[in-house]
């Protein structure tokens, strides 16, 4: 059981401070790493690295600027010593980016199109090269992407987000075997794709604001999901954990779906 600890490994999380990416942190902590909490909130990123205790930093990053992600290496390297691992937990959707009664498909403006395409492909590609370029220079490292549901199936709505994602997944694969092949074996990288988790961005799409009951969609969801619920954000951490330790030394360029049977159900 000692391949799944963390214990000695520098961990940076992108959009650390977020929901999801905050349960990551409290697990990689908890199974002994030392964790840099990134996101663009700063003060949101620095108050949860105080919670986790001592050895972990908060750090403010801009996953769509490529000094503002030097700089954050920079503090990881003053902070912890260096980066081991690399988690990209930034992304998301934007509301002028999602159809619906008020929003037809061919209304959708470019530059709500381009967001969130950038903030998640390139919002992963980015610290990729960054970190990615540390981890070739110490010949070793470790990246974990953030997929989603949407790679596998494009979700209905959210047409940008749905291609970013596959996109995301695609670039997974595209870099585990570029790395390994050119640079160093020693170096691996893979992706979580979760399904249906409630977060600040999605909770009020899937229930009710005023009952807390499932909306339309939030009952479309449980009837494709066999397991029956939402994932709570802890439920991603043991894999995620398998991933980045050494229990997984010899896996590269795979997505792992933790999504509660959602991917593997016709819906018959």
């Amino acid at each position: 059981m000692n391949n799944f600890d963390l214990i000695g490994k520098r961990i940076a999380i992108t959009g650390g401070a977020g929901v999801l990416g905050a349960a990551l942190a409290k697990g990689f902590a908890d199974a002994g790493a030392s964790v840099a909490v990134l996101d663009l909130a700063e003060d949101k990123a620095t108050v949860l690295a105080k919670e986790l205790g001592d050895g972990h930093i908060g750090t403010e990053i801009n996953v769509l600027d490529t000094d503002s992600i030097h700089t954050s290496l920079e503090a990881c390297i003053a902070g912890l010593g260096g980066v081991d691992i690399l988690v990209n937990g930034a992304g998301g959707n934007h509301p002028k980016a999602t159809t619906g009664p008020d929003m037809s498909f061919f209304d959708i403006p470019k530059d709500s199109l381009e967001f969130v395409s950038g903030l998640n492909l390139s919002g992963t590609i980015l610290p990729s090269q960054v970190f990615g370029k540390h981890m070739v220079a110490a010949n070793h490292g470790n990246i974990l992407n953030i997929s989603s549901m949407n790679a596998f199936r494009p979700l209905t709505r959210i047409p940008a987000y749905s291609a970013a994602k596959a996109a995301v997944s695609n670039f997974t694969q595209w870099l585990a075997v570029h790395i390994a092949q050119e640079y160093s074996p020693n170096i691996r990288v893979n992706a979580l794709a979760p399904g249906f988790f409630l977060t600040e961005q999605n909770r009020f799409l899937l229930t009710d604001k005023e009952t807390g009951e499932l909306t339309p969609r939030g009952e479309q969801i449980m009837d494709h999901t066999p397991q029956g619920r939402f994932g709570e954000p802890d439920d991603l951490i043991g894999t995620a954990i398998w991933l980045v330790s050494d229990a997984s030394k010899f896996v590269t360029g795979i997505v792992v779906p933790v999504d509660g049977g959602f991917s593997a159900y016709s819906g018959v």
